[in-house]
């Protein structure tokens, strides 16, 4: 049986992906959490098989989340889901330890699939974007600002264009207000850009934020 933990900030989302594990033998959901927060305290008392974890939710986010849980279970298979396809996401996602790595666009075949692969070991890319990741090792893009971003400059760079302040920001990653500032201007700097709003703007260009969801 492969025990699973459910992780999204929308019910909506957690109980579409319910139904769709629950029709099959041999899997099943154990758990469910609303943020990275309830996900990492229900990790350290449960111990899941697989985590399909969101990337953006409010509070610290996925890919913070799953770096606490895999600190003190370094074999946690963690699916990351996320609605951002486009590089760098996926690289910097994979290399902070995610195990597969999943469009919320998936077709249910495939979320099995996925399940599946990272339980037996193996890494999993949806097709769609493991194709994008080796065009982009090829042909890399030139002009995409958001590769020279670090994991923690791309999860703060996230939180900023979601509309949260900097103190919420330095509370939720546990550090000061100072050290976030600092990571915002350095984010400033390194994209062109003279602000938030900018910042914004420049996200939902490259396809980094989702206009709808503001």
């Amino acid at each position: 049986m492969i025990n699973i933990l459910l992780v999204d900030d929308h019910e909506l989302v957690r109980t579409g992906i319910r139904r769709i594990i629950d029709d099959v033998r041999g899997m099943k959901v154990i758990g469910e959490a609303e943020s990275g927060e309830k996900a990492v305290k229900w990790c350290r008392s449960n111990d899941p098989d697989v985590v399909l974890m969101d990337i953006n939710m409010p509070g610290i986010g996925g890919v913070d989340a799953m770096q606490r849980i895999l600190r003190f279970n370094e074999n946690a298979k963690i699916i990351m889901l996320t609605v951002h396809t486009e590089n760098p996401f996926p690289s910097k996602v994979m290399q902070a330890g995610a195990a597969g790595y999943l469009s919320k666009g998936a077709a249910p075949d495939e979320v099995l699939n996925a399940i599946r692969s990272v339980h037996a070991g193996q890494r999993y890319l949806s097709p769609e974007i493991a194709q994008k990741m080796a065009l982009a090792q090829i042909s890399p893009i030139a002009d995409d600002p958001f590769s020279v971003l670090s994991e923690r400059e791309l999860q703060i760079m996230m939180m900023i264009t979601r509309g949260q302040r900097v103190v919420d920001i330095a509370e939720q990653l546990s550090l000061g207000s100072k050290t976030i500032n600092s990571y915002r201007y350095r984010l400033f700097e390194k994209l062109g850009v003279n602000g938030d709003v900018e910042l914004t703007h420049l996200a939902i260009r490259y396809g980094m934020l989702d206009a709808d969801t503001l």
